[in-house]
């Protein structure tokens, strides 16, 4: 039974937590985001075993910081949907390494907005688990989980698909995780695609002078269709404006 330290954020970081402590895995500590940054933080802390230490995610690099975490005996390290890159010196803490539950189809979508990319460039959607290297979603992969893209989907209901896809994805596989029988695999330096993200500001602005193909002008507003965040918008008079798509399919007959 490897010990694990976990490292999550968002909806899908507490349905993994949640899931390895409900399955009997021992979560001996965490790591979570500053109160600014996080979400769902209340359900992961709520949800670790009673005694497990909860750590500053921007503090995880100082020595003494380090020196805590090592002490706990954690075997393998797992993050879902953490924000801050982990370097060398932590991620030697542990033993059997650290992986990476990411809500992309690797090499593709490496980095922030996977949903929102995938529609924008065309690219392959789904999940992956990693192990985490130097790099930014650039380890060796473990397990993957291709997603359809459907031309109705916008970036909120992609981000459902692959939200459920990671999860299913992290519970078929852990079993061989566990038990250390997976086989991971290389990704190539150069293939693949990457975002920061800063990068969806490129894309935000509709300009209204600007000529569009109407198919990528509507990628870019499904994309960014996510209530309540805003999204897309135009400026007129001084002021944005914010743009939502609706889709559906014709009925058949």
């Amino acid at each position: 039974m490897k010990r694990i330290f976990y490292m999550g954020n968002n909806r899908l970081g507490w349905e993994v937590c949640r899931w390895l402590v409900e399955s009997g895995e021992p979560i001996v500590g965490a790591a979570l985001h500053p109160p600014q940054r996080r979400k769902y933080g209340e359900e992961i802390t709520g949800c670790l075993p009673p005694g497990a230490p909860v750590f500053p995610a921007d503090r995880l690099h100082e020595p003494e910081i380090m020196e805590e975490i090592s002490a706990l005996g954690a075997d393998l390290g797992v993050s879902v949907l953490f924000g801050y890159i982990l370097r060398k010196p932590f991620l030697e803490i542990f033993p059997h390494g650290c992986i990476n539950l990411h809500p992309a189809l690797l090499p593709y979508n490496r980095g922030s907005y996977p949903n929102v990319w995938s529609i924008v460039e065309g690219t392959p959607a789904g999940s992956t688990i990693h192990f985490i290297d130097a790099g930014i979603d650039t380890g060796d992969i473990v397990a993957q989980r291709e997603v359809a893209v459907e031309p109705v989907d916008t970036g909120e209901t992609l981000y459902g698909k692959l939200e459920r896809a990671s999860l299913e994805l992290f519970r078929d596989t852990w079993p061989l995780i566990k038990a250390g029988e997976t086989t991971a695999r290389p990704q190539s330096p150069d293939s693949g695609t990457s975002h920061r993200l800063k990068d969806i500001g490129k894309i935000d602005e509709i300009k209204l002078e600007k000529s569009y193909r109407a198919r990528d002008l509507i990628n870019i507003l499904r994309a960014r269709t996510y209530p309540p965040y805003k999204g897309a918008y135009f400026e007129e008079g001084g002021r944005k404006v914010y743009l939502r798509l609706q889709l559906e399919y014709e009925e058949e007959e």
